[in-house]
């Protein structure tokens, strides 16, 4: 989920200033963002000197699986606010189209229209803006940490990133077992997992897998279900033998953790 905040710019229907339909990276660092022609964001751009706008967008990382504190991170992207203008327009739309493949039944079309005559912003149907980075940072369960503009530009998306969710469901909903079975890889805090009901799959990438031991509340005495104690949770990180570049070697990279698991 990602929000866009203006300071001293308002939007009154909570609608456009708080959600961009679509956005992506250039390959310069910058962000595109795909917004309703009529939104605060769009009407502020339009009016807005160049490089004169400046504006936050925080993204929140949510758990695809079901799972207490589903939260898994927060980002937030400062810099500069602008239309997408004129010959630049339809490079961007093609980066939003190529990674967001139902871009043009969002409005990319007519974002691509002619600029409106002065007087007349915000009443096109989309408008593309371009958020040029200055500063960033990031929260998640790697912990906390600012990033340059650079680092941000020279990021690269990890390989799994457009399958993780499904993966996530796959592995909850068709290996809970051999997932919870994981816990006899942590050593020492093998025997927490003893004391917990479930094993939820939160997290995947190139490097590893997360997993969330949690407790409930199935079978124990009402007076005793819903407190603290009983919600309590862990998270314990399985990392592959090395990195995996693609789904084909993440399913072997999978068995190995629970071939590991079951000697």
């Amino acid at each position: 989920m990602a929000s866009l905040s203006i300071p001293g710019v308002e939007d009154p229907d909570e609608t456009g200033l708080s959600a961009p339909v679509c956005r992506t990276v250039t390959p310069d660092g910058d962000v595109l963002l795909l917004v309703p022609g009529d939104s605060a964001a769009a009407r502020a751009a339009a009016h807005a000197q160049d490089d004169d706008l400046t504006a936050v967008m925080e993204i929140t990382d949510v758990a695809p699986v079901s799972v207490p504190h589903r939260i898994r991170g927060r980002a937030w992207v400062a810099g500069w606010l602008t239309p997408v203008r004129n010959g630049r327009r339809a490079e961007a739309a093609m980066l939003l189209a190529e990674r967001h493949p139902v871009g043009e039944l969002l409005g990319l079309g007519e974002a691509l229209q002619p600029d409106p005559a002065p007087g007349l912003a915000g009443r096109t149907a989309w408008m593309m803006l371009r958020l040029e980075v200055g500063e960033g940072a990031v929260d998640d369960l790697w912990g906390a940490d600012s990033f340059e503009p650079d680092d941000f530009a020279a990021a690269v998306p990890d390989p799994l990133v457009a399958h993780e969710a499904e993966l996530l469901q796959h592995l909850h909903a068709a290996h809970s077992d051999q997932v919870r079975g994981l816990c006899a890889l942590l050593g020492d805090r093998a025997q927490l997992c003893g004391l917990r009901d479930r094993a939820v799959p939160v997290g995947l990438d190139r490097f590893g897998l997360r997993v969330r031991f949690v407790r409930g509340s199935g079978g124990r005495p009402p007076e005793t279900r819903g407190t603290d104690a009983e919600q309590r949770s862990f998270d314990a990180r399985f990392d592959f033998p090395e990195p995996v570049r693609d789904v084909a070697e993440l399913r072997r990279a999978m068995h190995q953790l629970f071939e590991a698991a079951g000697d």
